[in-house]
């Protein structure tokens, strides 16, 4: 993997540092940790590692597999039918080959980011989550693969890569996300107010308030207590958002803590997931 850039967008070192550490958790595999079983339902180590190759190859211009003509049933929409074009065309492979092609793949793609002008990070294009400027665009491939690296890591039981810069964008997201699950999903009246308490290195107090219909976030003050206050580490937070823990799960083994309007709780609890 390739040294940090001397290139003044800072998200590049924070996809380089990614990229890195998932390297990490793949090396000197033996070949049947290629095929465990990871928390994505039907995809195993190596799959995760050719989902995130298809996106990358796809990012460089490279041309796509052959579209499938038997959809898996866990493929929800288009988009994951392309993806799992790239995992379908890489499953007869060995996985220390999928590895290379990994690490190959994304070292092309620092020489392609380190070679971009500033106004090319400044153009605004597609995205998951909208029209944005293009390293707004990389945030999105910052949180993919570190939530990817994490599920090999856990599947592996190789912990590691954790209070990083991908965790740092995964968290941030998630917190800037938690306004959408409480205000649209949930909608508790007007003059109510939810709090997160996620603690851990990157931990924080999100407090998100309803008024007028609408949900946003504010300061943690001393004015009203909330509703309900939703106690939980980082790890139990994100993967509630990313839909890699069932809520029921969490509360049952107590990594969720639920003070307050306990009704409420449970409803936000079951609405966080946003990505998957």
């Amino acid at each position: 993997m390739a040294d940090p850039v001397a290139n003044h967008e800072p998200v590049i070192d924070q996809m380089i540092e990614v990229w890195a550490s998932t390297v990490s958790a793949c090396e000197q595999l033996a070949d049947p940790q290629w095929e465990v079983a990871t928390d994505c339902p039907g995809w195993t180590v190596k799959d995760q590692l050719s989902h995130l190759i298809g996106i990358e190859r796809m990012m460089l211009g490279d041309p796509s597999p052959p579209a499938l003509t038997d959809v898996p049933r866990h493929v929800k929409n288009e988009f994951g039918a392309l993806n799992e074009s790239w995992v379908e065309a890489r499953r007869s492979v060995p996985g220390v080959d999928v590895f290379g092609e990994f690490v190959d793949t994304t070292n092309r793609r620092i020489d392609a980011l380190a070679a971009m002008t500033t106004e090319e990070f400044d153009r605004v294009g597609w995205s998951p989550i909208g029209e944005v400027p293009y390293r707004r665009f990389m945030e999105t491939r910052i949180i993919d693969t570190w939530a990817h690296e994490q599920d090999i890591r856990r599947a592996l039981d190789r912990p590691g890569g954790r209070n990083g810069a991908g965790e740092q964008v995964v968290l941030d997201r998630c917190e800037r996300t938690m306004p959408f699950v409480v205000g649209k999903r949930v909608a508790p009246p007007d003059g109510s107010s939810v709090l997160f308490v996620v603690t851990g290195v990157l931990g924080r107090h999100a407090l998100v308030a309803m008024e007028s219909g609408r949900a946003t976030l504010g300061p943690v003050s001393s004015g009203p207590p909330p509703a309900v206050t939703l106690t939980m580490d980082q790890d139990a937070f994100w993967r509630l958002a990313f839909g890699r823990a069932d809520p029921a799960r969490v509360v049952a083994d107590r990594q969720v803590q639920v003070d307050g309007d306990i009704a409420l709780g449970y409803r936000i609890l079951d609405s966080m997931t946003f990505m998957s």
